[in-house]
């Protein structure tokens, strides 16, 4: 990697163009790893708009359609002659190769998983890579001949043209995945790319984002004062630091008990944010919340309902605290794509995205926008917060109400506090809890039938989930060690009256999502 400099590290910009590709963040993150500024944008930008961006490259995605189908996304005739590096992947190359004269065809059968990939050209994006390496397809389309003016610069035994190259207009193609940890020297591809073809320097780090977060923020509010959403969790932790850092005292952090936290989380949350000296404002809401999802059962309705109440709550509170103008909030990049973007459906949405209520009074202050968690963590570092709020468990706006399957009731509520103790003590105690990304208990509102003291029992069901992950985006669940399953699982239906059955949520994200609801 180059030596960082001094400038402004995102004006080495490389835009994402996406074409509903699964993995499309993945790309992201991995650009990002090459220490490089990315932001993703839909298919459907116009040249025009990616021109007054000054970008230093362009990525096209992969993506479910094939470039001959009704409807496919598609690029205008120009793009390619703007003058900017371009690298396409999968779907990215097969569309480059349709537009500029090349050949492509459905493939004789689907090229899916581990393949073995012949490198033909050793310069280019393929600088350093071994002859014969790994890479991991996913495509049923292939490029049987490549445009006028390009290389054929790797294959595989089914795709005659796995990579194409044509140095003069700075075009490059991959017909395979580099993004994923599959393709072993993926991260040398698309450094090769980034580096060689687009001239990024490597200055994207989270020091540098730092220096140019705090500006933006203090040019955005100026001499205003400003109010922060905080959980008490690593995102708005952050993003309250870093703006305090900006504007000083005239930020003032909000706290609000909606009733739908963890056993003694209210507790924990205000004394360990008293210690970083910026003012903290405690709002007992617990009423009120309880209220407006009393019978609420559909998941999307009470992610909006939370998120509204919320706002009110806030406005209520900047009135008082005389700064009206501002709320910052700790979004984070997956919040906004699960939320539903122009190339992304909505998964659902999230009480500080698509939860916000539409007559917000409020300007949004959001300096994470574009960052993955494990990017938080490493910017909290920076900001020197302490490690039992960088390593905070995630933890849903919503609080709970998202992990109770249908209406939320106090009873309930406070049954799956008590499971949600015992998960998290007994994690602990097995010293899983830093290697584990998130670990919760559900409550799915299953009843079933069980026997306990030689009698009948007819009670309720919790559900344990455990997952592996860096960002949030995907999901493993974790093989958790029989035992320790063994210990929750007795100790839930022993100590918690009520309960007689305990499961274990064994899916990955996707298909499931890391909430239940």
């Amino acid at each position: 990697m180059k030596e960082s400099n001094k400038e402004d590290p995102t004006a080495e910009l490389v835009i994402i163009l996406d074409f509903g590709g699964q993995y499309t963040q993945l790309i992201a993150r991995r650009v990002r790893e090459c220490r490089v500024y990315c932001e993703i944008l839909p298919s459907c930008t116009s040249p025009e708009e990616l021109a007054l961006r000054h970008p230093r490259g362009i990525i096209l995605s992969g993506g479910p359609s094939s470039v001959y189908a009704p409807n496919a996304p598609g690029l205008p005739a120009e793009f390619f002659a703007q003058g900017i590096p371009v690298l396409g992947i999968c779907y990215g190359m097969q569309l480059m190769a349709h537009l500029l004269g090349g050949r492509v065809v459905p493939a004789p059968y689907r090229e899916y998983g581990k393949i073995t990939l012949d490198v033909l050209v050793e310069e280019g994006l393929f600088g350093g890579v071994e002859r014969r390496t790994q890479c991991w397809m996913s495509h049923g389309d292939r490029v049987e001949e490549a445009p006028p003016g390009f290389l054929t610069a790797a294959r595989t035994d089914a795709a005659p043209v796995a990579a194409m190259e044509d140095w003069k207009r700075k075009l490059y193609a991959v017909q395979f995945h580099p993004e994923v940890a599959h393709t072993p020297h993926g991260k040398k591809i698309l450094e090769n790319f980034l580096y060689q073809v687009c001239g990024c320097s490597g200055n994207w780090t989270m020091g540098s984002f730092l220096e140019t977060a705090v500006n933006e923020v203090r040019q955005v509010i100026g001499g205003e004062r400003a109010i922060c959403a905080l959980s008490g969790g690593v995102d708005s932790s952050v993003a309250a630091v870093l703006v305090h850092r900006a504007i000083a005292a005239r930020l003032t952090c909000v706290f609000v008990n909606h009733g739908l936290l963890r056993k003694g989380e209210p507790e924990s949350v205000r004394e360990a944010f008293s210690q970083l000296g910026i003012p903290l404002v405690y709002v007992d809401a617990r009423t009120r919340f309880l209220g407006r999802l009393d019978g609420v059962y559909d998941p999307e309705n009470k992610r909006k309902i939370i998120g509204e109440e919320f706002i009110r709550v806030f406005e209520e509170e900047a009135v008082k605290l005389g700064a009206a103008g501002f709320l910052v909030q700790g979004t984070l990049y997956p919040d906004v794509v699960e939320s539903g973007t122009a190339t992304a459906a909505t998964i659902k949405s999230h009480h500080n995205v698509g939860g916000l209520p539409q007559d917000l009074r409020f300007e949004l202050v959001e300096p994470l926008r574009w960052l993955f968690k494990d990017e938080v963590r490493e910017l909290g570092g920076e900001l020197g917060l302490p490690e039992e709020i960088i390593w905070r468990q995630p933890f849903p706006g919503p609080g709970l109400a998202v992990r109770i399957i249908g209406p939320v009731t106090e009873g309930k509520l406070e049954l799956l506090r008590e499971a949600d103790a015992i998960v998290t003590a007994e994690i602990k105690k097995a010293g899983l809890d830093r290697k584990i990304w998130q670990y919760f208990a559900v409550l799915p509102g299953i009843k079933s039938v069980g026997v306990m003291g030689d009698s009948r029992t007819y009670a309720e069901t919790i559900a344990v989930r455990a997952v592996e992950s860096r960002d949030g985006m995907t999901a493993d669940w974790v093989q958790m060690p029989y035992p320790v399953l063994e210990t929750i699982a007795s100790r839930i239906v022993s100590e918690i009256p009520g309960v007689n059955r305990v499961v274990y949520d064994i899916t990955s994200k996707p298909p499931a999502t890391i909430e239940w609801e």
